[in-house]
């Protein structure tokens, strides 16, 4: 039986795969995350809002609302945006506006025209998404050839 040359060396890098692209790709989704944070909190209007943006890795803090989690094959990779909380309650308002309803409590029985949605969560997602999938893809490919180049 012949042997071929350089299987150990492969084994060893097929090995140091996973863990090379999970660093990779934790950097990439930070990058993103970061754009996507700074990108909503320079659209948002209100002072408290903008401080409640931000990114965890695992879950967002209670109370918040996030624009989703991506979360890796082994469930170890995963990352959430989020804005509001108890000091900032009004994200979700300044967000998706309101629609006119009768007040209650201070000013029972008026009524509140709605305010317009001023967006500017979900916006700062959707453009940066793709640019943060393509810096994943990209640092696949770059921890792969890490490994091939023996880096």
């Amino acid at each position: 039986m012949a042997k071929v040359q350089g299987l150990d060396s492969l084994r060893k890098k097929l090995q140091r795969f996973p863990s090379v692209v999970e660093q990779e790709i934790r950097a990439a989704m930070e990058v993103g995350a970061n754009e996507i944070v700074t990108l909503a909190k320079s659209l948002t209007q209100s002072d408290r809002v903008r401080e409640s943006i931000g990114w965890a890795w695992g879950d967002a803090p209670g109370g918040t609302m996030a624009i989703g989690a991506v979360t890796g094959p082994e469930g170890n990779l995963r990352i959430t945006i989020y804005a509001g909380g108890d000091d900032a309650f009004m994200a979700r308002w300044e967000e998706f506006g309101t629609a006119p309803h009768i007040n209650g409590g201070r000013f029972a029985g008026t009524q509140h025209p709605g305010t317009a949605a001023r967006p500017f969560f979900f916006v700062s997602y959707r453009a940066n998404r793709r640019r943060a999938r393509g810096r994943i893809t990209r640092s696949v490919n770059k921890a792969a050839k890490r490994i091939a180049t023996g880096g």
